[in-house]
């Protein structure tokens, strides 16, 4: 028998809270710039602190994401 198990977004960022990447990237998208105001978001507070280097890179990965994206143009005078 085959087990077929989907993950999506639903990783443990934060053990000590429970809570998730998409937990996480949720609050970054509502303006949490650090791992603190994220878990805030959720009413908690960082415990150990073992995964706020983690919790830090999902948060940067979402407000990169919404940065408009700038295009480079460039023009040949004639």
């Amino acid at each position: 028998m085959v087990r077929i198990i989907v993950i999506s977004r639903c990783m443990i960022v934060c053990v000590c809270n429970r809570i998730t990447e998409s937990e996480v990237r949720k609050s970054a998208r509502a303006g949490a710039c650090t791992p603190e105001a994220a878990y805030a978001c959720h009413g908690c507070e960082v415990q150990c602190g073992c995964c706020l280097d983690y919790a830090q890179e999902v948060i940067d990965e979402e407000v990169a994401a919404a940065r408009p994206k700038l295009q480079l143009i460039t023009s040949r005078a004639a």
